[in-house]
């Protein structure tokens, strides 16, 4: 963006985070959202809960500044940062509640992030930020590079390196990070990971502004169903398939790794212990800051399943209009018929064609024509020398879906609906994660179902370790509730 005058008037008047810079209220504003949403990274808080911080925390300024100061409730206050004009915060109802539930805008969080950048550094880091993006150019050059020999001349650079590397290390020459070095490079981490937590809130405020144009389009459209539904997925993709959307899944499916997550836990328990790592007096949740990364990532997949469940809810919105406008016809049909069955008109009242069948002869049928004319190789096969088993072709798991299916429908003529918890426990699971991922394919395929977020359930099943040995396993997902 050219930062031009049009340009930054138009951002001084409209942008919710220089609107907050100019406040009077500015010190107070950004001070208690940081402390109460950035630093333990909250991501959604109760009004009740919110409110009594922001009036222990005004209880407090008045003790130092005076009773004038600050006059209002606090409740009065977070209702006057969520109003339009300012957008500081982001005031909603969450799914399954009537309480309010208050949030940090991205705008706010960019704002906090550039007040605490003012502060004078007693380190200033230079060092690591050119080797990262060193090390990011080398990526790209090398990423790029289609020559294979150019490739290959760089990878054998590589490996003569490291075993350079390896022999300086045999020979008991071993180079260390001085604390300079080290301090340096904590630094950028810390601040790398702050940044992270707040992209995480960018996108899912990406997200949400599509679902909130998904509503919007859903309550005011008139056509029909497969041109709605192609619009939006239409949008949805673009998004998933944008640069922001790829670059979320392949973070968060690396950050899904328990390998990954167990070689973040072991690095930041070595890193945390060194001499000039303690100097700096680190946050206590740098320790955890890859849970953290995984919450602010499950919030804004969160807002991803909401888009899914509103699509989902129109779709049965539909189907239900749909059925009542045939009963009603077909209601209408009725009474018509029984009024005319005391008095029938003369004439004819309706016609109906005559039934008859389509005959088609079977010399009439064209004969098969093959599309691909297969080649056979005259070749003579040779037998192999290798002794392979093939007991373990048969070994193989199988999982009788009509089984399953039998199982559902039968709970389900004494019930209207049963959770999969229920099934699992009156049939336990024979066949472990693959009888219960066909539990789940059923109730998206075969049968209706809903899921309820709002509450998990444990799936046990027992399972034998490669000794021989019975291990007990479970698998915790929302309740799963099967429909008639």
């Amino acid at each position: 963006m050219a930062l031009d005058f049009a340009a930054l008037d138009t951002l001084r008047t409209h942008h919710p985070a220089w609107r907050l810079l100019r406040s009077d209220h500015a010190a107070l504003v950004a001070s208690f959202l940081h402390r109460v949403f950035v630093v333990p990274n909250v991501r959604v808080m109760a009004a009740a809960d919110l409110a009594e911080a922001l009036e222990d925390e005004l209880y407090a300024l008045r003790l130092q500044l005076g009773e004038a100061a600050f006059p209002k409730p606090a409740l009065d206050y977070l209702n006057d940062w969520a109003a339009p004009d300012k957008g500081w915060l982001r005031k909603f109802y969450r799914s399954g509640t009537d309480e309010t539930q208050f949030d940090l805008t991205p705008s706010t969080e960019k704002a906090i992030a550039w007040l605490a950048q003012l502060s004078e550094r007693q380190f200033v880091g230079t060092e690591s930020r050119l080797l990262t993006l060193f090390d990011l150019l080398k990526q790209m050059s090398e990423g790029s590079e289609a020559d294979p020999a150019k490739r290959m001349a760089e990878l054998h650079k590589k490996r003569d390196d490291i075993d350079a590397e390896i022999a300086r290390v045999q020979a008991g020459d071993i180079p260390l990070l001085d604390a300079t070095a080290l301090k340096d490079r904590f630094q950028q981490f810390t601040q790398g990971a702050r940044e992270l937590l707040a992209d995480f809130r960018e996108v899912e405020h990406n997200f949400r502004q599509l679902d909130r144009r998904v509503r919007e389009r859903i309550a005011l459209w008139e056509g029909s169903k497969g041109e709605l539904l192609e619009d939006i997925m239409g949008e949805r993709d673009a998004i998933v398939d944008s640069d922001q959307g790829r670059s979320f899944r392949a973070f968060w499916d690396f950050l899904l790794s328990s390998r990954r997550q167990e070689e973040l836990t072991e690095l930041l328990d070595h890193v945390l212990m060194l001499p000039a790592v303690a100097d700096l007096n680190p946050d206590a949740r740098t320790r955890r800051v890859h849970y953290d990364w995984m919450e602010a990532g499950e919030h804004t997949q969160r807002t991803v399943a909401a888009l899914s469940q509103q699509l989902r809810r129109f779709l049965d919105d539909q189907a239900w209009l749909e059925n009542r406008r045939i009963m009603d016809i077909l209601r209408h049909i009725e009474s018509q018929a029984l009024a005319l069955r005391d008095a029938p008109p003369p004439g004819t009242v309706m016609e109906i064609a005559q039934a008859q069948a389509d005959i088609e002869l079977a010399m009439e049928r064209p004969l098969f024509a093959p599309t691909l004319k297969p080649v056979i190789a005259d070749l003579a096969l040779q037998a192999g020398d290798e002794n392979i088993d093939p007991s373990a072709l048969f070994d193989q798991v199988v999982v009788d879906r009509a089984r399953l299916t039998r199982h559902i429908r039968h709970a389900l003529q004494d019930q209207p609906q049963i959770t999969l918890s229920d099934l699992v426990a009156a049939q336990p699971l024979e066949h472990g994660l693959a009888e219960l991922l066909a539990y789940l394919q059923l109730g998206a395929e075969t049968f209706s179902s809903v899921v309820d977020e709002t509450i998990s359930e444990p799936i046990p099943w027992q399972a034998m370790a490669a000794d021989g040995v019975a291990v007990h396993r479970s698998a915790r997902l929302p309740r799963v509730i099967f429909m008639r």
